[in-house]
């Protein structure tokens, strides 16, 4: 089972969708790096795992805990 899970994740600020159906499992004593541009949602995506940020679709899965639906 991984210890980070991310399914169809979506996130969006009003009307403007920032990230569109993010999906990654890390495994416990893997190294994930998150690339891409300015602009492409990288932090809006870590806010999401962290609970800043409510996700308009999708679900978060950290170890065996449900953080977002």
């Amino acid at each position: 089972m991984p210890m980070l899970e991310l399914d169809g994740v979506c996130l969006s600020y009003g009307a403007i969708r920032a990230v569109t159906d993010a999906s990654i499992a890390v495994q416990q004593g893997q190294v994930v790096a998150i690339v891409g541009a300015n602009g492409a949602g990288k932090t809006t995506l870590l806010k999401a795992v962290a609970g800043l940020m409510p996700l308009s679709a999708g679900r978060v899965r950290l170890g065996l805990s449900l953080i977002h639906i």
